[in-house]
């Protein structure tokens, strides 16, 4: 199973900019997109109809804020559930969903949640709602792999956890996204109270730098790969012999945010 996550920026823009001729080639058999800012019904109808084409459908996740946030997971040729937000988990979650931040989906022999997680770099208020969600989200998936459920999460972090994945660390540790504190979540995310997760791709690639997902419009930064990694697919840790792949994406263009790939093995048994 190929999954990819994007942060498109904007699905209107990267319809634009050759978005739908990169699919038909790249064809995964999950996608999961992110800051789609849009809601269904004003999506192009050509650009329906050609997802319909390549044989995609799923669940968006939008947001009451009108050009803002939203998530969408589209899966091709694999029976598949989907749901809006935390809230259909876990209702007393439900006060995340207002922002259309996350789609989950049973599909593949996983539970998959594709998250556009909150920026903070607005002020201490928005760190603030950062952390909380956070953990509300941690301890949301560390029950579902308590009660034995494999789960992969995918998206836009918000947080690049360690000195390797961003291109200048010594700069940026007062700025959120490289904060003591989010890199410190990131650490006890992985280590996990009920068995933590991986980040499949220093799972496969531990020690590679240069690796990074995101990169400023600003100063030519993406072709000095001047960048931060904040695009992840974590997974808990039963899923770890299924892991043939881990890769980012960078030669895809559209966005500020390039993709990232998962390739996971079947399931056993």
């Amino acid at each position: 199973m190929r999954l990819v996550s994007w942060n498109v920026n904007g699905l209107r823009s990267v319809l634009g900019k050759g978005f739908l001729d990169w699919l038909a080639g790249e064809l995964p058999d999950v996608l999961c997109l992110q800051e789609t800012r849009i809601h269904v019904h004003q999506i192009p109808a050509e650009a329906t109809a050609r997802l319909a084409e390549l044989g995609y459908a799923g669940t968006w996740s939008t947001t009451q804020r009108a050009g803002y946030s939203g998530t969408a997971t589209l899966v091709r040729g694999l029976e598949w559930q989907g749901a809006e937000g935390l809230g259909p988990l876990d209702s007393s979650l439900s006060h995340w969903d207002t922002e259309g931040r996350v789609v989950a989906t049973q599909v593949g022999g996983v539970r998959l949640f594709n998250v556009y997680f909150p920026n903070g770099t607005s002020g201490p208020e928005r760190l603030a709602y950062k952390m909380a969600f956070y953990a509300d989200f941690q301890r949301l998936v560390e029950s579902l792999q308590a009660r034995g459920e494999s789960v992969v999460i995918c998206g836009d972090l918000n947080t690049s956890h360690r000195e390797i994945d961003l291109a200048r660390p010594a700069a940026n540790r007062g700025n959120s996204g490289f904060l003591p504190e989010e890199c410190a979540w990131v650490d006890g995310f992985l280590a996990g109270n009920a068995g933590g997760f991986l980040d499949s791709f220093r799972v496969l690639h531990p020690t590679q730098e240069g690796a990074y997902s995101w990169w400023s419009f600003r100063g030519g930064a993406r072709s000095r790969n001047v960048g931060w990694r904040l695009d992840y697919f974590f997974i808990s840790q039963d899923l770890a012999p299924r892991l043939i792949d881990a890769t980012i994406l960078d030669h895809v263009t559209g966005s500020d945010h390039c993709p990232v790939l998962l390739e996971l093995g079947p399931a056993r048994g």
